[in-house]
């Protein structure tokens, strides 16, 4: 059964949060606004246990303190703020914090006890919190004698939403009440409670503290467990609500790498990780799944980004992308005006040389690639079926709104039009047209049509000529002057797109074109040595965290190795992939959506952005992607074949992907030391190649 178009604009697919917040553009006639400045919270050394709608920020000494965006949340709301633990009336001295998984971090702290007479700790104070509040305190004791300690937790929770934690509003906390083993909080139509096993010797209400004597033997240990609950009746459906709760089924297969570099292994793991983490449902219908764009500040409806991460994790499964797609499509836009079979966004900002962005431009454009693409990763044809008549409306949408000139406007017909914009258009319209060939559809002809046109007129008109090779232009005004501004931008030119038989299409550029771009890419001013700018360290506006402006931001970067490898340039992609697994080291694998754009030294480490996401969808979608690349692999399940077309400089060394999936099935490839690849395991009857 296929989806319905939305019969007028729907609610604008932003996030809740985001980093420049801006107006829905339901209709792309209007111009945008310029964006408000929101400074968000620091979180940059806060450890997020995630599994969404659950989440918990924390500082590494493990107090919850109530201080910033600290605490544990349920789908956007603070349950807990304070969760202070003091024993015999001192604080442990914190050692260590450090995530165990995904959705859980251990905190280490010790305390010396009355009658030590060195320097040396006699208690040690182990901490696991999860995502969902449950916490587990274990008191361990080396001292020589029993002991009796008092134990003192303080709690509290101020109810706040993240929206108002995230504009820095402070709420006073709420009074306490006992309520059974524990305490419980009311207020505007909500109640949280905290349980505690063992119960409590004494529960001060007022104060909101749960006391206990603990006796610790020589040797042994005393654990509290503590538990957050919402215990609000009035809850209204949607993630908090129990028909929303963890995704379940089996959406992302457990891929593994294994080879002569063990941080590549330790690198998808833990992408994949995070992706399971960022799964949440859609709230109006919980039976889809997506990605949420990014925590703490980006769990709001499903976005463009979530799109471009679910095509990254193609790898892993088909599965993602169909919920997402299915998402998005309710929201595409019906009737028969200008904007019928365009999906919503919001208005994002684009860095300090063009205006804001429209994010349903780049999602309308992207709806189509991705069906394309995950059919031949191994759609199944129910699904494919079902989301066809979406990809053709927003396929009608790119017809009409090119216009007699072959371009796409961003964010409206006034422009400008931007190089990014357009080669989006142009992938949509090759990937669309093998879509609908493929499928047995009218339109393939024409659209070839519209693609050869705007690629003959982006070469005229949006390359620039210089001594040292050209440049593409950032974008177009209306009264033809251009912008020259370099940025990780240019990486989406070489993002063309798969086709059948192991094939890319044809990209915007020339031969001679693509040879520049890549040199551009590898250059200093875009390769910072961790990882590719999004403006050049040289243009003016540079500023090494602007989210737009110099930052470096992992989704880009994973599309310049991926369309750097496919161009057959691999000293680049080599390059950007090295740095990029090294940064992901000092971020412990877990890769933030961006990052500082400062230089790489000798010695040096890359320097965190205090505000971004971490997780984030298209940062760890973009390690896999990124990593596997080194494989090359191109499917094409209708056509019952595979091929491998890996680094032949072998960056990595030898390494093995396993745990993949083509056309249904377990898919593993090995490349060896000398770049020769060889498919380990496939489906059946899949012809293989290289």
């Amino acid at each position: 059964m296929a989806l319905s178009p939305a019969p007028a604009p729907g609610r604008p697919t932003g996030p809740s949060i985001a980093h420049s917040p801006g107006r829905p553009s339901g209709t792309a006639a209007v111009a945008p606004r310029a964006a408000r400045p929101m400074e968000l919270p620091p979180v940059h050394g806060a450890l997020l246990c995630v599994a969404l709608p659950a989440l918990a920020v924390c500082a590494e000494h493990g107090q919850l303190t109530g201080e910033g965006p600290e605490g544990v949340y349920a789908a956007g709301r603070r349950l807990l703020s304070r969760c202070v633990l003091r024993v015999a009336g001192r604080e442990p001295v914190p050692l260590q914090g450090r995530m165990a998984a995904p959705d859980r971090a251990v905190f280490l702290g010790v305390l010396r006890v009355p009658g030590d007479t060195g320097p040396d700790p006699g208690l040690t104070v182990e901490r696991t919190r999860s995502a969902d509040g449950t916490e587990r305190i274990t008191l361990r004791s080396a001292a020589a004698r029993p002991l009796r300690l008092p134990v003192e937790i303080a709690l509290g929770t101020d109810l706040a939403d993240l929206g108002a934690v995230a504009s820095g509003r402070s709420l006073p906390e709420l009074t306490a009440s006992v309520h059974g083993t524990g305490l419980r909080w009311t207020g505007e139509g909500r109640a949280v409670a905290v349980t505690a096993d063992p119960p409590p010797m004494d529960s001060l209400a007022a104060a909101g503290v749960l006391r206990w004597e603990a006796d610790v033997a020589p040797g042994g240990a005393f654990t509290v467990r503590l538990r957050v609950r919402d215990d609000s009746t009035s809850r209204s459906p949607g993630p908090s609500g129990a028909a929303a709760g963890r995704p379940g089924g089996h959406l992302l297969a457990d891929a593994r790498a294994e080879g002569d570099d063990p941080r590549a292994g330790e690198l998808l793991r833990v992408s994949v990780e995070d992706l399971r983490a960022l799964l949440q449902r859609d709230p109006s219908h919980p039976a889809d799944v997506h990605l949420a764009a990014g925590v703490p500040w980006r769990c709001g409806p499903v976005t463009a980004e979530a799109l471009w991460a679910a095509r990254m994790a193609l790898p892993l499964g088909t599965r993602l992308a169909v919920t997402t797609l299915r998402a998005l499509g309710r929201a595409q836009l019906g009737g028969s005006g200008p904007g019928s079979g365009r999906i919503p966004g919001p208005l994002r900002d684009a860095g300090p040389h063009l205006p804001p962005r429209c994010t349903g431009t780049e999602a309308t454009l992207a709806f189509p690639v991705v069906l394309a693409e995950a059919r031949r990763w191994g759609l199944p044809a129910a699904d494919l079926e079902e989301l066809l008549p979406v990809a053709e409306r927003c396929l009608d949408w790119l017809r009409r709104a090119t216009g007699g000139d072959g371009l796409v406007p961003d964010p409206g017909p006034a422009g400008p039009w931007r190089t990014e914009t357009q080669a989006h258009a142009h992938r949509a319209a090759l990937l669309g047209a093998d879509l609908l060939d493929g499928c047995g559809r009218p339109g393939g002809d024409a659209l070839r049509e519209r693609a050869w046109t705007l690629r003959e007129r982006f070469r005229r008109e949006f390359w620039l000529d210089d001594r040292a090779g050209g440049r593409p232009a950032v974008s177009r005004e209306r009264d033809g002057r251009s912008g020259r501004h370099l940025g990780g931008w240019a990486a989406h030119l070489l993002d063309t797109g798969l086709l059948g038989g192991g094939r890319y299409a044809q990209g915007l550029l020339d031969r001679v074109q693509t040879e520049q771009v890549a040199r551009l890419l590898g250059a200093p001013a875009l390769d910072s040595g961790w990882g590719l700018r999004g403006l050049g360290a040289k243009e003016p506006g540079y500023n090494p965290f602007g989210h737009r402006a110099g930052a470096v931001r992992v989704h880009e970067t994973a599309v310049a190795v991926a369309g750097l490898a496919a161009a057959g340039h691999e000293k680049e992609a080599a390059s950007l992939l090295r740095g990029l697994l090294d940064a992901s080291e000092a971020f412990s694998y877990r890769l933030p959506e961006m990052f500082a754009g400062e230089q790489r030294t000798a010695g040096g480490r890359p320097v965190p952005h205090p505000a971004a996401c971490r997780p984030a969808a298209v940062a760890a979608a973009g390690a896999v992607h990124a990593l596997l690349a080194l494989a090359g692999i191109r499917p094409d399940a209708p056509g019952r074949s595979v091929s491998t077309h890996p680094l032949r400089s072998a960056p990595l060394g030898a390494i093995r992907f396993s745990g993949l999936v083509v056309a249904g099935e377990p898919f593993a490839v090995r490349v060896g030391r000398l770049g020769l690849g060889m498919v380990e395991e496939a489906a059946e009857g899949l012809q293989l190649g290289v």
